[in-house]
């Protein structure tokens, strides 16, 4: 069975929204994901403020690392994000991961994002379903 890296690697490589939102991996084990990415002007909306869709896409990413981390296949199946403080062009945004719960068939997840100052800047929340198949 593949380890952590192995899968998210695995996962990446097909992952071209990924690739274009620059993630970086900053630490990954079972359940767990800490993964970044520095703003830039393509991804700010018409407040010249990053759109929403960045810090969600972000976190959303972190939530398939962690779920999928296991070497079981992932899917979420519900996600809700709440944005608290704006994000500006050029700031780096930190996903982690907190494992909630975790059972054979689903697990539920909680997700952090901060700016370069340590301040949160949203709160997002997932619940994956694991299905039978395992990644090798």
């Amino acid at each position: 069975m593949l380890n952590a890296k192995e899968i998210v690697d695995k996962m990446l490589k097909n992952d071209s929204f990924s690739s274009w939102l620059e993630i970086n991996i900053i630490d990954l084990h079972e359940g767990y994901c800490k993964i970044s990415l520095k703003v830039n002007e393509s991804m700010l909306n018409g407040f010249s403020i990053a759109h929403g869709g960045i810090s969600y896409s972000l976190a959303d990413s972190a939530l398939a690392f962690a779920a999928n981390s296991y070497g079981k296949k992932a899917v979420s199946i519900e996600t809700s994000i709440s944005h608290i403080k704006k994000v500006n062009n050029h700031d780096t945004l930190i996903a982690e991961t907190n494992e909630l719960n975790k059972t054979n068939k689903t697990g539920l997840y909680s997700i952090t994002i901060t700016n370069q100052e340590n301040l949160a800047v949203a709160y997002f929340k997932g619940t994956v379903y694991f299905s039978e198949k395992n990644w090798n």
